[in-house]
């Protein structure tokens, strides 16, 4: 039995990828970058009332731990070495605000998601602060004003939770998106547990000066935030801590490995896709659709509603890339919507099936704004619709209608990305669980008339979670030297339909994400207080 140990994989690299809808545990081979195995949980999202988004840090935590351990059970039976495994990395979804007790190790409240709206009034107080000469929040962290970022959050916990209020004036209450509830959590939480975040998450804060890459007093003033619940912001690729969690057994197996990278998942994905280059750029196809363009060494700011962020800054002593982020809210939460709402589909590959049948939407439109429109509009008042319905209309059209609607939702922003960097793309770089559907990755084509390039292994979310980790002072298995990636085979889908037909498609679309603005005020249920 022994010979057949499979000991000449070299070392491994884990990384934890806790999207909105679900957390996977990933293993790679570091020198050829091999997804070896992994295990994925699904995540409860709570909607306690219309407009917000919620979710149990605990169930998160729980998940990941599940998955470690299903995964280093996979490697066993793959006769695989989990002592080979060398580092890990985490990546995360971005915004998601936990506050919880460094005392007790348990949250204060649920887990704010980033699509939430409870803080319009927030937002809507907060703006009247900002003097309109001198947009400083926005100068200072390349975001604009809005309920998708963690201070505004932060503000609501603070004035309507008065657990962590009284944690706070106790000085036991932490603050951190996902990726640092993890990190403490994962080195020992109480038990000395690291309170760090890394720069990627941090440019979503709002409370981030991207340009001297430290947390900025007088932004904290301006949301009222006390600094000292703060995480220590470190790069995205140095050893933050390691392993301690000797509570359960088998993911003990990973006991003292470094945890050594840590990258908001866009950035991730960034990494992932190799877009090290100025002007490269990718589309991951998540809950929500994000596209990142590497901008390099400089901040571009948008004059087309796209934010400047964060990319990544790999190792202590590298350098800083910033990007250019067009964000949208709803791509493959529609699709979990038209299973959990309407019951139109039991499983979210049904959709493929479903559009297939049809080959059009037949004039529908369909605008998931469920959350507001994201960029290039920031528009909180909008509301999702249907629209073009006929006696004809089915379930199929409204399939193929939704899957459209993301494909549209890039390509408005990839408009803006063009407007804004002046270099229109040539091809745009694709990955996320949406882009195992091929009418969808077609459809894209057709609709950017350009053709749509996808790796032929999707998880690139995790590969540059791994990678960042791998790569790290004091672990160095994973080599970020150009001439070492191995190359990654893609698969191509070109534009079929002519340009004429795409352009007549996309101004209707348009037409109709006019008719779904404006459809809240500020007097409605959502902004309720418990």
């Amino acid at each position: 039995m022994a010979a057949s140990k499979k000991a000449v994989l070299g070392p491994l690299v884990g990384a934890v990828d806790q999207g909105t809808s679900s957390t996977r545990f990933l293993v790679f081979n570091s020198k050829t970058a091999e997804l070896l195995s992994h295990h994925q949980v699904e995540i409860k999202q709570e909607f306690p009332r219309e407009g917000w988004v919620e979710q149990d840090p605990k169930e998160i935590l729980h998940s990941v731990y599940e998955c470690i351990e299903k995964t280093c059970e996979k490697l066993g039976q793959l006769n695989i070495d989990i002592s080979n495994i060398k580092a890990i990395g985490v990546s995360n979804q971005r915004e998601t605000t936990v506050v919880w007790d460094k005392l007790t190790g348990e949250p204060l409240y649920n887990a704010v998601v980033w699509l939430d709206l409870r803080t319009q009034s927030t937002v809507e107080s907060l703006s009247k602060r900002i003097p309109g000469n001198n947009n400083f929040v926005k100068s200072k962290t390349g975001l604009p004003l809005s309920t998708y970022f963690s201070a505004v959050k932060l503000r609501w916990l603070l004035d309507n939770v008065r657990e962590v209020q009284k944690a706070v004036e106790e000085k036991r209450a932490l603050f951190g998106t996902i990726d640092s509830w993890l990190i403490w959590s994962l080195t020992g939480g109480v038990n000395g547990g690291v309170h760090c975040t890394d720069v990627t998450n941090a440019s979503r804060t709002m409370l981030f000066n991207i340009h001297s890459l430290e947390w900025d007093k007088q932004l904290c003033e301006f949301f009222g935030i006390p600094m000292e619940i703060l995480p220590n912001v470190r790069s995205s690729s140095e050893i933050y801590g390691l392993m301690k969690i000797s509570h359960s057994l088998k993911a003990g197996a990973l006991e003292g490995v470094p945890i050594s990278g840590c990258l908001g998942d866009q950035s991730a994905a960034l990494v992932g896709q190799m877009c090290f280059q100025n002007g490269q750029a990718k589309n991951t196809y998540g809950t929500g659709c994000f596209l990142l363009c590497n901008t390099g060494h400089k901040c571009v700011f948008s004059d087309h509603g796209l934010l400047t962020t964060v990319a990544y800054k790999l190792g202590r002593d590298k350098p800083v890339y910033y990007a250019l982020e067009g964000s949208v809210a709803i791509a493959g939460a529609v699709i979990r919507w038209l299973r959990d709402n309407l019951g139109i589909i039991k499983t979210s590959e049904e959709i493929e099936k479903l559009a297939k049948e049809v080959g059009t939407s037949y004039g529908c439109y369909f605008v998931p704004a469920f959350s507001g429109l994201y960029a290039p509009y920031w528009e909180p008042s909008a509301r999702g619709i249907i629209c073009g319905l006929t006696q004809f209309t089915n379930k199929c059209h409204i399939a193929f209608a939704a899957l459209e609607a993301v494909c549209f939702q890039t390509r408005e922003i990839l408009d803006a990305m063009n407007r804004d960097c002046g270099i229109p793309l040539s091809h745009l770089q694709v990955d996320g669980g949406m882009t195992s559907n091929k009418i969808l990755m077609q459809l894209q084509a057709d609709i950017l008339y350009i053709p749509v390039v996808k790796p032929s292994m999707p998880e690139t979310t995790a590969l540059g979670a791994a990678m960042a980790a791998g790569a790290a002072e004091g672990v160095g298995v994973w080599s970020l030297e150009p001439e070492d990636l191995s190359a990654v085979t893609m698969e191509r889908f070109e534009p079929q339909i002519n340009a004429e037909e795409s352009e007549i498609r996309y101004s209707t679309w348009k037409k109709a994400v006019m008719k779904s603005m404006g459809w809240v005020t500020t007097q409605s249920p959502e902004s309720g207080i418990p």
